[in-house]
């Protein structure tokens, strides 16, 4: 919701504040250029203004630039806003405008922040929330609504952020994801099952400012088009938050290297399959120059995932691997990829329940797993890598990955 006249939009960054000189000051222009990226996918034209520890987008479509700022990462909230003079009679006049606008009875407050040197303003913050009130509270009356203040919890609150050179009245603080700005972290290559927990990892790890390079592993036989298709959804609901990025989907052909493993393996199946993905992330990390791996694993979510097993699955690789759902229950996965818009294509049950034997390891031992495995895995994960093929992000079909293959 904006106030009449709005043509600004307050763009709000919260850890960048935490950094040195340095280091906040590139933080602060990559969040500037990943906001411009997602402005100019989306359509929306506006000129992006650098003010310490803020952006402010002016705009004709305060609405839409307002969510796709809400959309970036390192964005704490964004406001649409109207940009008046500093006096006391603009902003009145604005707080009036914005109570016609969207006060339409219960309870309210005007919370204002005045900053600058004394000397710039004959009034206080507190003058503004006192004469910025009184005429919302007449604007109300004379609308026909009758008015109620209540300054710890109100139904509505109207902002005032005045400064020495403008005030700007709003009505809203819009949540972005918080975290960093996408790139000030190196990248990591996210495993992409088509379920709900992995494309929400790999949002938790872009929301820390780590691209993704999102890999699907084909089980083949034990896949099937439909899982890879949702893989692909899925992910290009992701690249949404990323789009001047490469985030097509990786898929490494290991339907016949999982057909063995299935045929070879019963007792620690499922960790072995577990390992011989890692190894194959491993494998594409490194020619991604990705620094770890990032799967939607979650402890006692699946019999793989037990404590003990995650420390046999992890030791496949040297990369770390990152699992930031490791303590969050299955509900709050869930909400969370219902908020981001990728739960709608990842309601099915993965493939690899097919590969599950019917007594699972829940509590495995590393040297008995390795014995179990087959000769030559590690070569043939390799392998897998150097035959990847990428998404063309329409019917889920694959193509040859030589161009445009880096992240």
């Amino acid at each position: 919701m904006h106030p009449p006249g709005a043509d600004v939009v307050v763009v709000r960054h919260g850890e960048i504040g935490t950094k040195s000189e340095h280091v906040g000051t590139k933080m602060e222009r990559r969040l500037r250029e990943n906001l411009a990226a997602v402005l100019d996918d989306r359509g929306v034209d506006a000129e992006i203004e650098q003010r310490r520890f803020r952006l402010r987008l002016h705009t004709d479509d305060p609405e839409a630039a307002t969510a796709a700022a809400a959309d970036t990462f390192g964005v704490v909230s964004a406001s649409p806003a109207v940009r008046v003079e500093p006096t006391l009679e603009a902003i009145r006049g604005a707080l009036a405008d914005a109570a016609r606008e969207g006060y339409d009875g219960g309870t309210f407050a005007v919370s204002a922040r005045r900053a600058g040197e004394r000397s710039a303003h004959p009034f206080s913050s507190t003058d503004i929330e006192r004469e910025g009130g009184s005429a919302v509270w007449d604007a109300a009356e004379a609308a026909g609504v009758d008015p109620e203040v209540d300054l710890d919890d109100p139904d509505v609150e109207l902002f005032v952020d005045c400064r020495e050179d403008d005030a700007l009245v709003f009505l809203e603080k819009r949540s972005g994801p918080g975290g960093l700005p996408l790139g000030t972290q190196d990248p990591v290559v996210a495993l992409m099952s088509g379920g709900i927990d992995s494309p929400v990892a790999a949002w938790e790890l872009m929301k820390r400012g780590a691209p993704v390079v999102p890999l699907y592993v084909d089980l083949g036989d034990y896949g099937g088009v439909d899982h890879q298709a949702r893989a692909v959804s899925t992910t290009e609901t992701l690249a949404r938050y990323a789009p001047d990025r490469d985030m097509r989907l990786r898929i490494a052909p290991a339907g016949d290297a999982v057909a063995d493993i299935a045929e070879t393996v019963d007792v620690g199946r499922m960790l072995v399959l577990r390992r011989f993905m890692f190894r194959v992330a491993a494998a594409v990390a490194e020619d991604h120059g990705a620094v770890g791996i990032v799967t939607g694993e979650a402890v006692g979510q699946k019999s793989s995932q037990t404590t003990a097993n995650l420390a046999v699955t992890s030791a496949a690789v040297d990369l770390p691997v990152f699992r930031p759902l490791l303590t969050v229950d299955k509900t709050d996965i869930t909400a969370r990829a219902d908020e981001i818009g990728t739960f709608g294509e990842s309601t099915i049950p993965a493939g690899c329940e097919r590969l599950a034997p019917d007594y699972p390891e829940t509590r495995g031992r590393l040297g008995a797993i390795e014995e179990r495995e087959p000769d030559g895995l590690a070569e043939r994960a390799r392998a897998v890598a150097d035959r990847l093929e990428v998404a063309d992000g329409g019917d889920g079909t694959a193509e040859d990955p030589a161009e445009g293959e880096t992240a």
